[in-house]
């Protein structure tokens, strides 16, 4: 097994190494070219020979295997890759941004700013986990931005492909991650729930907006094993005028027991960009930890370690899609919106992790003076959006509701 060559100039395969970017615990990063590409290029070169980590060389065959198969704007392009028997490499786009560690001396960041930056890497990890990838280790130094805004999700050394051989599981028993980002589902092995991703942005939330992480930076796992069990300070503690609404979202990414998380990284971004329509609970408003009754029944009776069949990572997904009902709002059409409203009841009774889109077309004057007034001065749209609140405020009492008009 060839060992990485680390000067510059070298040529491997058509690429030719320019400059050391980064030296890690387990690879060097390259900047190269090739004279017939044009894009920024990074090659990672895994440090390999009898004292590597076999961690380390599983974890960049899973890479291997994850990045060919990966496309959009959310992951760097992958664009070649070298085989253990000659030299072991991969090259993907460099992309031309900065990443979310550049942010941490500035912490703790306005709430609107954490609010953001989390709906785009939530959106990010929705487009990931619909190519069947779990991450397992979104962290700040894993995720980068282009100058468009798009959040870039890399390293994928630790990653779950649903349709994958899952290297690192079959490999080892102990679970690998960074510690402050671990869901508790991990710590016991599972690597196949997209919620664990959401556990890794509720942290980093929670970590961006108070300054504080929420378990802490232990590194031995039996103090990681402690969230099995004990929940974090509710950020409301740490700062008094923390937003209800945030911590609303923060908590419950940070729920130990999966079911209880955002079903999806979708429904997490829309309420990260629609504040105002986060539906609150009990936990919005709370200021102490769970008390120790509650605490003790975790540690001895942890239903996480209780065994039961799972669903592929696509249709946990498809089981919490966007249910859209396209809502007539015109006289003589009270029976129809009843058919409607019946409808959309039972579809949501089967699917409780769905979310509920009203939509209603409203035709506008292209070439009139004002398209948004009508003849009274009332906003057009307004007044559509009212009439879909009071026609299904029924439909919305149990159930987050979307509405749009268009």
């Amino acid at each position: 097994m060839a060992k990485p060559l680390h000067e510059p100039g070298y040529i491997i395969d058509g690429f030719r190494l320019e400059e050391i970017v980064h030296q890690g615990g387990m690879a060097f990063l390259w900047r190269v070219s090739r004279p017939d590409t044009t894009i920024p290029m990074l090659m990672k070169i895994p440090k390999i020979g009898e004292d590597a980590d076999p961690a380390a060389i599983v974890s960049f065959e899973m890479e291997q295997l994850i990045l060919p198969r990966l496309s959009g704007i959310y992951v760097p392009k992958f664009i070649a890759a070298g085989d253990f028997s000659v030299q072991p490499y991969i090259v993907v786009e460099r992309v031309e941004g900065t990443t979310l560690l550049s942010r941490l001396s500035a912490l703790p960041l306005p709430y609107a700013d954490v609010a953001s930056i989390g709906a785009k890497i939530a959106i990010a990890l929705d487009d990931l986990h619909r190519q069947h990838v779990v991450h397992l280790d979104v962290k700040p130094s894993n995720i980068m931005f282009r100058p468009t805004g798009e959040a870039v999700l890399i390293d994928f050394g630790l990653s779950h492909h649903d349709q994958l051989p899952d290297l690192m599981q079959e490999e080892f028993r102990l679970p690998f991650g960074t510690a402050p980002y671990m869901s508790p589902e991990q710590l016991l092995g599972i690597r196949d729930d997209p919620r664990s991703d959401l556990f890794a942005l509720g942290v980093l939330l929670y970590f961006f907006s108070t300054g504080v992480r929420p378990f802490g930076q232990s590194e031995r796992l039996h103090g990681m094993r402690r969230r099995l069990w004990r929940d974090p300070v509710p950020p409301r503690q740490l700062k008094p005028d923390y937003s209800a609404w945030l911590q609303e979202i923060v908590l419950r990414c940070l729920e130990i027991e999966p079911a209880w998380r955002y079903p999806t990284a979708a429904q997490l971004a829309f309420d990260l960009n629609h504040p105002n329509e986060v539906k609150l609970t009990a936990r919005s408003e709370r200021l102490r930890r769970d008390p120790l009754t509650i605490v003790l029944r975790r540690r001895f009776n942890n239903d996480l370690t209780r065994q039961r069949p799972k669903p592929a990572l696509a249709a946990q997904l498809a089981s919490a899609p966007i249910v859209a009902v396209a809502v007539d709002v015109a006289e003589g059409s009270v029976m129809l919106n009843d058919a409607l409203r019946a409808t959309a009841g039972r579809i949501l009774a089967t699917l409780p992790s769905a979310r509920l889109c009203c939509l209603n077309v409203l035709k506008l004057g292209r070439v009139t003076l004002d398209m948004t007034l009508d003849e009274h001065g009332q906003n057009k749209r307004i007044d559509r959006l009212a009439l879909l609140w009071q026609i299904w405020l029924k439909a919305a009492c149990e159930q987050h509701l979307t509405v749009r008009a268009s």
